[in-house]
């Protein structure tokens, strides 16, 4: 069956409440916080990149993350008019094209800032921003997918913008031991991604989106998301500890037994069970990141 794309018609310019909320601050604090872990990474003062720090903030959460919340809601339009008809697009408080216009120009003044910051910045901003619209916009659309569409929001939010705080701290291109641990969190971020598809599996069979729940049922899909999680953790804590990281790997490794110690009661009931998961083990998960980079950037005393 075709989807509608119709919009509101009434073209005037929205209020500013009503593009905040379309750009959903809420949604920043993930990418915010991987930034953060980039930044304490790099093990590089942060007195003279200070005016870069406060710009990678902007960047990674009111400029890129905001403009692709934009981004999802504009193409996500026509279901967001079933399902959440109070959203700025589909209750016409934002109407005509200004959905499409403030992804537009978001993505262009994202850019800009970005160029600011230097290549390393820009290259992976241009590689965020393609993810966003490639994630929502046809032909693309990867949120159709289990596989693709988890694992654009997981290098978006977890690798892209850690590898944007390292690199604004190092001026260039971080690390190895960093762009490992960085790939590793992205990873073990597909799981924690998958795990928000568990909410709305009727809705996409109904839609024909072909998340990992609706592929291979609840069971399997909270048993991979687990597996997914867990195992990248298990990498960076063994590459902390051979690196003589001793300390970051072994808070890591202690934040990670208590996410095992957490998934027999998620796999029992993932529909029910996972916004209680995302409260405990993902945050346990999200702290492990902190460490992880503390370790790296030989804050920890060991």
């Amino acid at each position: 069956m075709a989807q509608s794309t119709a919009t509101p018609v009434s073209a005037r310019a929205p209020r500013l409440r009503d593009v905040v909320a379309l750009l959903k601050p809420i949604t920043w604090f993930p990418p915010i916080w991987a930034f953060m872990c980039g930044v304490v990474s790099s093990g590089e003062a942060w007195g003279p990149r200070l005016p870069f720090i406060m710009l990678g903030i902007m960047l990674t959460g009111p400029l890129v993350c905001g403009t692709s919340q934009a981004i999802n809601d504009w193409f996500d339009r026509h279901v967001d008019a079933i399902n959440q008809p109070d959203r700025p697009i589909p209750s016409g408080r934002i109407g005509g094209h200004w959905g499409l216009w403030i992804a537009i120009a978001g993505s262009a003044l994202s850019l800009a800032v970005a160029m600011l910051a230097g290549p390393w910045v820009f290259g992976a901003t241009s590689l965020a921003l393609a993810a966003a619209w490639a994630y929502s916009a046809p032909p693309f659309r990867a949120k159709m997918s289990g596989l693709w569409g988890p694992g654009l929001v997981a290098i978006s939010y977890e690798g892209l913008t850690w590898f944007t705080g390292a690199s604004v701290m190092a001026g260039g291109l971080p690390p190895a031991p960093v762009l490992a641990v960085l790939l590793l969190y992205s990873l073990g971020a597909h799981g924690i991604m998958t795990l928000n598809d568990f909410k709305a599996v009727e809705g996409d069979r109904a839609m024909g989106i072909r998340s990992l729940p609706v592929v291979v049922g609840n069971d399997r899909a909270v048993r991979i998301a687990c597996v997914t999680m867990a195992v990248p953790q298990i990498a960076v804590i063994a590459l902390l500890l051979a690196l003589g990281h001793i300390g970051g790997g072994m808070i890591v490794a202690g934040l990670l037994g208590g996410q095992l110690a957490l998934m027999p009661r998620l796999i029992r009931n993932p529909v029910g069970q996972t916004p209680w998961y995302n409260a405990t083990g993902t945050t346990l998960s999200v702290l492990g990141m902190l460490a992880a980079a503390l370790g790296l950037g030989g804050v920890l005393p060991l």
